[in-house]
Formats: C-alpha cells, sequence, structure tokens
C-alpha cells in the first residue's frame, strides 16, 4: 500500500490524573478513532490495521498508561519501534505534583501505582517510569493550569486539520501576575509598553478591542517589535519544519494577559499567517481572568 494512504497514528500517554481522558474524548469529537488502556504489546498490530484500512481508519488515537501494569515494562521500546515506522506521533499530558495530588484528593481515588504508600509516592513512581517517553514525546501538554474545557480547546487547536500545514504554531498570551506558562518555546515580554490599564477609558477593554489594539500598536517601539520579532520566527518556524516539529508555543506576556499582550499576539498572528506550511492558532489564556 502506498505511504499516502497510510492513516494518522496518535499514542496518547502521560501521567495519571494530568487529562488522558479528556483529550481522548476530544480526539474522538474530531473523527479519530480511539482506543483506551491498550497494553503496549498491542500497539504494533493495531499500527499494521491502521495501515491496511486507509480511508477506513484515517486516524487512531491508542491511550497507554500504567494501569497496564507490568505490561506497560515495555512501552518505551515499543514507542520507539514504531516511530522508524513513520506517522507515529507520541502526545504526553503532565502536570506538576501537587495538582495532580489535588485531582486525585477530589475524586477520592488512589494512585495506579500507590500501593500502600502515598498518593506522592505513586505519582513519583509513575513520573520515573514514563521520563523516557516524556523526553521523546512529539507533544506535551502541561494541564496544570488548564481546566477540562480549555484542555479540549488545547487537544482541538492541535488535531484540528489544518490543509497542507505542516507545523502548528500557537501564539498565547498569558499574564505574569499568574506565572509563566511550562508549556511553551519561547516567550515574549510586552511590559516594555506603556499598560492600558492606568487608562480609564481603556481599562474595561482587552485586547481584542479596536481602541485598545490602536493604543498598543501606536506606542514607541511597538512596531519595530513586531517587525524584529516576526523575522527572527520566521526561519524558527522554517527549520521546526525540517525537522519535522510538528508544534509550538510562542507566548506572549504582559502584566494581566488583558490588554498589550493580547493585541500584540493577534497581531503577531497576522504578520506569520501567510508563512508556508504553518497554521497559526491564537490563545489567551488569561483573558477571562478578573
Amino acid at each position: 500500500m502506498a505511504a499516502a494512504d497510510k492513516g494518522e497514528f496518535l499514542i496518547v500517554t502521560g501521567m495519571s490524573g494530568a487529562g488522558r481522558s479528556t483529550a481522548a474524548n476530544a480526539l474522538e469529537d474530531l473523527g479519530w478513532y480511539v482506543v483506551d488502556n491498550l497494553p503496549p504489546q498491542i500497539l504494533p498490530p493495531l499500527l499494521d490495521l491502521t495501515d491496511m484500512g486507509g480511508s477506513n481508519l484515517p486516524k487512531v488515537a491508542a491511550v497507554v498508561d500504567v494501569r497496564g501494569r507490568g505490561l506497560f515494562d515495555d512501552f518505551p521500546g515499543v514507542a520507539k519501534a514504531l516511530r522508524r515506522r513513520g506517522s507515529v506521533k507520541v502526545l504526553f499530558l503532565d502536570a506538576s505534583d501537587d495538582v495532580l495530588v489535588r485531582r486525585f484528593e477530589s475524586v477520592r481515588r488512589p494512585h495506579p501505582l500507590q500501593a500502600d504508600g502515598t498518593l506522592l509516592d505513586g505519582i513519583r513512581t509513575e513520573r520515573s517510569r514514563l521520563a523516557v517517553i516524556r523526553e521523546s514525546a512529539d507533544l506535551v501538554i502541561d494541564t496544570s493550569n488548564l481546566n477540562i474545557h480549555q484542555l479540549v480547546t488545547q487537544v482541538t487547536d492541535l488535531f484540528t486539520e489544518a490543509g497542507d500545514a505542516r507545523h502548528r504554531l500557537t501564539l498565547m498570551s498569558f499574564g505574569f501576575k499568574y506565572g509563566l506558562p511550562t508549556d511553551v518555546d519561547l516567550v515574549a515580554d510586552m511590559r516594555f509598553l506603556p499598560n492600558p490599564f492606568w487608562n480609564e477609558d481603556l481599562r474595561s477593554l482587552t485586547g481584542q478591542d479596536a481602541a485598545v489594539s490602536d493604543y498598543v500598536l501606536s506606542r514607541d517601539g511597538a512596531e519595530e517589535f513586531l517587525d524584529a520579532y516576526a523575522a527572527a520566527l520566521r526561519p524558527v518556524l522554517a527549520g521546526y519544519q525540517r525537522e519535522n516539529k510538528s508544534h509550538s508555543t510562542v507566548a506572549i506576556g504582559c502584566t494581566g494577559g488583558k490588554h498589550r499582550s493580547v493585541a500584540t499576539a493577534i497581531e503577531l498572528a497576522k504578520r506569520l499567517s501567510a508563512e508556508p506550511g504553518v497554521a497559526v492558532n491564537v490563545r489567551h489564556r488569561d483573558l477571562g481572568r478578573e
């Protein structure tokens, strides 16, 4: 069968409590055929079936995790062998230890590797076992600061068809006062521009409003930054495509993530949207916060 007829094959894995089930549901809603709690040893024949299925199985996602107990030990070797065959990607869901503890406590369930120890013991054991998988994953989503709806949005943005795009770029605005985002590739700081928050007419508006956007983009240094930053990103995006890096996130920050970062992310998206092979998506992490 010609390579062009082969379907896409995604392995979804990561820390227990980090959102694997939510990600799997989002993929299913996008038309992927999703298999949950699959032993790693079944992945090769499933990939064979995907390749043979052609248009009948164009997109298959397999959720693999430590619930497989001893069977999971073969996962790193199996994943490495599968990726040599091409058209196989790994999505890793992660979250900080303290967030995972809170999530397990909220549902009053033990960690699958906890045994007679504590929740934190189970989480640390799992993190150690998954370290090699995380390091080689094609995509890593840190869900520490995401709710279910935000995670669904992010998965949808990542796996929605984007024409012939070989690379998906997410431009994410955020507020430094809410913390640096952890799952990004580059960070830009817009706090060198005057803050519209101190303008009574603009305070209640956001960077999505024309009045704020015009104000931000007309400040000294704004246009120069956008021209220079877009020019700096273009060879990076081309290089990502050469290296088969399918997704990257550039975070644009200001104090509260409401005015300067939002306006800048939107304008930068306009300048990069015509880049060959690149699909640009804009997200505003902190826009709805008070």
